[in-house]
C-alpha cells in the first residue's frame, strides 16, 4: 500500500470521501493565513531543508531560546507552514465564537495545501506533510519568552499531540484521513491572550527560507516606515549560521531580485558618525553593514494588512 494524494485517485471517489470527512473538520480555513508575533520575531525554526540534528540557541536583549531536535531533526521553515495554518484555524475559531479558546484542531490536508498555494499536491507533498507533523511534535523548545504573562521553565513541543491516520480505499490505496493536532499551551496563550496577530501575504509560501524570515521581521518591525538593523543582529534574528560575508552576499541578491511581497530590503554601508581613531589620530575600522527593510508603496496593493 502507498500513501497518495487526490490526483492519483478517481475524482468521484475523492469527492465522496471528502464530502464525508468535512462533517468532522475545523477547516476549511476562510480568509487569510495568519501568524503570531513571537514565532515571526525569533529564530525558532531551521532554515535548512536537510535534517538539522544540531541544537539551536539564541540569546539577545534578555531573550533566551534553546531548541533540541527530534530523531528527524529540528522543525524547519517549511514545517512551520503547518503550524501557521493551525494558528490561523485558531484565530478563525476565536473570531467566530466571540473569544472561545480551543487548542485541538481537526483538518484535512487538502485544505492545508489549498491555503498554502499547492494546487495539485503530489505523493511527495503528502510525505513531507507527515514528516512535518512529526518534527513539529518532536522538536523541543525552551525559552524565557512569556506568553499571556505566563512563563514556561521546561521544554515544550509545538504540537503536544499530532495524529495522522489512513484508510484503505476500494482501490487498495491508503487515503489520508483528517489530521488531529493539539497546540502547545505556550502558543495558545500567545494567540488568545497576547493577540499579536498578523496576516501573511499569499506569496510568502513561494519564498526561500531567508526571504521568509526577512518578510516576518519586516512585518514585526517595519510597519509604515523603514527599519534598519545591523547585519550581525539580523543574522542572529534570522537564525543564519553562515559567515557574515556569505549572508551579506545572499541579502544583496535578495535585494536585487526584489521578489519579497509587501517589503523590500537594501544593504547599506554606514560610516559611524564618530569614527574610532588610533593613537596617531587616524581613522580605524570599517563601515558598518546594515540592512534596511522598507514597506513597498501601499498603492501597489502589496502591503499586507495588520490583523485587527
Amino acid at each position: 500500500m502507498k500513501l497518495v494524494g487526490a490526483p492519483t485517485m478517481d475524482s468521484r471517489e475523492v469527492a465522496l470521501t471528502q464530502g464525508k470527512l468535512f462533517d468532522y473538520l475545523d477547516s476549511p480555513l476562510h480568509g487569510k493565513v495568519r501568524g503570531e508575533q513571537s514565532i515571526m520575531d525569533f529564530p525558532l525554526f531551521s532554515l535548512a531543508k536537510r535534517p538539522q540534528m544540531e541544537a539551536m540557541t539564541y540569546e539577545m536583549d534578555g531573550v533566551k531560546i534553546e531548541i533540541k531536535p527530534s530523531s528527524s531533526g529540528i522543525a524547519t521553515m517549511w514545517d512551520k507552514e503547518v503550524l501557521i495554518y493551525v494558528l490561523s484555524l485558531m484565530v478563525q475559531h476565536i473570531g467566530r465564537t466571540g473569544g472561545e479558546v480551543q487548542n485541538v484542531f481537526t483538518f484535512n490536508a487538502h485544505d492545508f495545501f489549498r491555503a498554502t498555494g499547492v494546487g495539485r499536491p503530489s505523493k511527495r507533498d503528502y510525505d513531507r506533510f507527515i514528516e512535518a507533523l512529526g518534527r513539529l511534535q518532536g522538536t523541543q523548545i525552551r525559552t524565557n519568552i512569556k506568553t499571556g504573562t505566563v512563563g514556561t521553565k521546561g521544554f515544550f513541543s509545538w504540537f503536544a499531540e499530532a495524529q495522522a491516520t489512513t484508510r484503505e480505499t476500494a482501490s487498495g490505496v491508503d487515503q489520508l484521513m483528517p489530521v488531529r493536532v493539539q497546540l502547545c499551551d505556550w502558543l495558545v496563550r500567545a494567540v488568545s491572550r497576547d493577540s499579536r496577530i498578523y496576516d501573511y501575504h499569499n506569496d510568502y509560501f513561494r519564498l526561500g527560507s531567508i526571504e521568509r524570515r526577512l518578510y516576518e521581521l519586516a512585518h514585526c518591525y517595519c510597519r509604515d516606515e523603514e527599519y534598519e538593523m545591523p547585519l550581525e543582529m539580523l543574522g542572529a534574528k534570522i537564525g543564519s549560521t553562515s559567515p557574515l560575508r556569505t549572508l551579506k552576499s545572499q541579502l544583496k541578491k535578495i535585494a536585487a531580485e526584489n521578489k519579497m511581497p509587501s517589503y523590500s530590503i537594501e544593504v547599506r554601508e554606514v560610516v559611524p558618525e564618530v569614527p574610532a581613531r588610533d593613537k596617531l589620530g587616524r581613522r580605524v575600522g570599517k563601515p558598518e553593514t546594515v540592512v534596511v527593510m522598507k514597506p513597498k508603496d501601499r498603492l501597489t496593493g502589496t502591503r499586507a494588512a495588520l490583523a485587527a
